[in-house]
């Protein structure tokens, strides 16, 4: 009898011990930080459990108990949804050996980029993605489906409408790109060859992401007085979207140079009786006062540019033809505020990087355009124009539909720093948003925009892309005249449920997976 009871006692500090011991397992848990779900909503103090790569609880801190493999005590910190960039140029980032980390988006507590902007990128959506997923990438990345990259596949460079038959081609294009979860049709109407297309063509393509219930995204045909002036540019957008029955989306949103200044309020006007009509126009902006560009890009006339490079290089060396291109590239200089406003910033062929074009003139002991003109034979430079208003760049940051992006590019502080000059210089420093508008409109509201399954936000069987930084610390560090230096502040990167970074660090892990629209 004696030892039956004690054989009861035993069994019964054995279920005592289990009991005491049971909780939510989870891979891991962020506990105790200021959360931002990434909905417009105020933060609470939330656990959060990651089980593989979603999100499997969240509640109230010490709610619930847990055995966890890691505890992130996240206790002073903002927890968030990872930040989405909906505009980047990192596809040669991701496709890049050295460089498919992505470290310079991951420490700006981004985990998604979107590539295939501007009418640019691959038009093998799929077959792209599994390359990226198959060699590993440090981000998520989704693409679009260029329209001057579909064209110039069917016409190259020509300066012409296209033959039905041309038409029909890129049609098929569009629409397969879409099967194969294209988030929707980009274009850069602004630039050769996209700039050779006329409205009703670009509508046509358009038509074909309708069923897919994909997006328009546009860098416009204008964002000055280059062509039809930036309000008629933002127009064709709308009109593409109305004609289209689609979503329309104005890349990087901006009223550039003197000659459009305090015309975002014209701008923001026609787009929300647009809204108000029924249709969906979004955009999204960078936190520059500095656009990213080329030589080529900003002083060049579209005319010089038709039929490539070659063709491009003998107008230049062409007598007859050289006066009048050197006038028009006087005007599009001064359209962009001058030479002391054009800052070089390096490139394939011509590495100044901190002179202003000024400068530079002044160095090689030669007129301005004859400068300009040097650098383009000789490979071309990025400049960094500083061309917009800090009016217009504030109302447009202060509308509840216009989300953040980076545009990132070559020798611009943007690629390396957007996010974090966003929350010091607009956030903290100026207060022009405040931090719950710069995460939702950072991550919930892009997921929405752009049909994203299952991202932009914490919530239970979300997949775990969180970035967990220090309110104080979070800053960039690159500027003009060094653009390539990694932003600080973010303590904690989680991307599909695995650390990169960790307690400040650069893990190195390539957590980063090809995404597609949602079709749900």
């Amino acid at each position: 009898m004696k030892k039956l009871s004690m054989l009861v006692i035993a069994l019964l500090l054995v279920n005592c011990g289990q009991l005491e011991n049971t909780g939510i397992s989870a891979d891991i848990l962020i506990s105790g930080g200021t959360v931002y779900t990434g909905r417009n909503e105020a933060p609470q103090s939330l656990d959060i459990a990651i089980n593989g790569d979603q999100i499997t609880y969240i509640g109230p801190v010490g709610a619930e108990n847990f055995n966890a493999d890691r505890i992130i005590d996240a206790t002073g910190l903002i927890v968030a949804p990872g930040f989405i960039d909906p505009h980047t140029h990192s596809l040669g980032n991701l496709q890049d050996p050295d460089r498919k980390l992505n470290a310079n988006y991951l420490t700006q507590g981004v985990t998604t980029v979107f590539n295939g902007n501007d009418g640019g990128g691959p038009t093998n959506i799929r077959e792209t993605l599994d390359e990226l997923e198959e060699n590993g990438i440090g981000t998520n990345t989704a693409l679009f489906v260029g329209q001057g990259a579909v064209r110039r596949s069917v016409m190259q460079m020509r300066n012409e409408p296209p033959t039905y038959g041309e038409l029909e081609i890129m049609k098929g294009q569009v629409r397969v790109a879409m099967e194969e979860g294209a988030l929707g049709l980009s274009t850069g109407l602004y630039y050769a060859p996209g700039s050779y297309s006329s409205t009703e063509e670009v509508i046509e393509l358009a038509k074909e992401i309708a069923p897919y219930d994909g997006i328009y995204e546009s860098h416009i045909r204008d964002e000055s007085t280059y062509n039809i002036g930036l309000l008629s540019a933002i127009k064709e957008v709308i009109d593409i979207a109305r004609a289209a029955e689609i979503k329309g989306h104005v890349g990087h949103i901006k009223a550039l140079g003197v000659d459009v200044w305090g015309q975002s309020t014209d701008a923001i006007a026609m787009i929300e009786a647009a809204q108000a009509e029924g249709l969906r126009i979004t955009a999204d902006q960078y936190p520059w006062l500095a656009t990213g560009t080329g030589v080529v890009g900003a002083l060049l006339p579209r005319y010089v540019q038709e039929g490539g490079v070659e063709a491009m290089h003998a107008r230049l060396r062409d007598p007859a033809q050289l006066t009048q291109i050197k006038a028009d590239m006087a005007e599009n200089m001064r359209k962009r505020g001058g030479p002391d406003a054009l800052l070089l910033s390096g490139g394939n062929g011509n590495m100044v990087v901190g002179r202003t074009l000024g400068e530079e003139a002044a160095a090689r002991g030669k007129d301005l355009i004859d400068t300009a003109i040097e650098i383009i034979f000789e490979g071309g430079s990025n400049i960094a124009n500083f061309a917009i208003d800090e009016d217009d760049l504030r109302a447009f940051m202060q509308k509840p539909w216009v989300m953040t992006s980076s545009d990132g590019s070559f020798g611009h502080p943007r690629k390396f720093a957007t996010f974090p000059t966003k929350y010091r210089e607009y956030v903290v420093n100026k207060e022009y948003v405040t931090l719950q508008d710069f995460i939702h409109r950072s991550t919930g509201l892009t997921a929405d925009t752009f049909k994203l399954c299952d991202r932009g936000y914490i919530d239970t069987d979300m997949f775990a892309d969180i970035v967990i930084f220090d309110a104080d610390e979070f800053a960039p560090v690159a500027d003009f005249v060094n653009p390539r230096e990694l932003s600080v502040g973010v303590k904690y990167l989680v991307v599909n449920g695995g650390l990169a970074i960790d307690n400040g660090e650069l893990t190195g892990e390539l957590y980063g997976r090809g995404l597609t629209r949602c079709t749900r």
